[in-house]
């Protein structure tokens, strides 16, 4: 299905961009959520007419998002969990976890937007993790898991 891009998605294209993707990602994802349009005639007019608000607004949310990168880049977040004498949790530190300690320290960011590549952390230690908070803006962190003391 041929799609115009309505805001900037990795790995696909940027604002304005028309491409084709497969029928049920652009019908169940990207055309509910607003990030697309499905690239008809109509579609394409109103979207060159409306091109410079949306660019606006992309800008905005760029901008929004390159601040909050600045106030973590390079910060350590530090969540208690339970843990054994031999540094094991009873349970693991999830990317919701991690997530609720950034918001906690006063920066606004969502469970989505943590990227565990090697899944929960299930051990006491420090972490380095990636936040993607927007495409072009991926700050790094610092995870130390404590044990939480009773």
């Amino acid at each position: 299905m041929q799609i115009i891009l309505l805001e900037k998605i990795g790995g696909l294209g940027n604002l304005g961009d028309v491409v084709t993707v497969k029928n049920g990602y652009a019908r169940n994802f990207l055309i509910p959520s607003g990030k697309a349009k499905r690239a008809t005639e109509a579609n394409m007019k109103e979207f060159e007419a409306r091109r410079a608000e949306l660019e606006a607004k992309q800008a905005e949310i760029l901008k929004d998002a390159q601040e909050r990168k600045a106030k973590l880049d390079g910060t350590t977040i530090t969540v208690a969990q339970k843990a054994g004498v031999d540094g094991r949790l009873f349970g693991s530190v999830t990317n919701a976890d991690i997530a609720a300690a950034i918001v906690e320290s006063g920066v606004n960011a969502a469970k989505a937007n943590v990227r565990l590549p090697n899944g929960p952390l299930k051990a006491v230690g420090e972490y380095e993790v990636e936040v993607a908070l927007h495409t072009d803006a991926v700050a790094t962190i610092t995870v130390a898991v404590v044990a939480l003391a009773e």
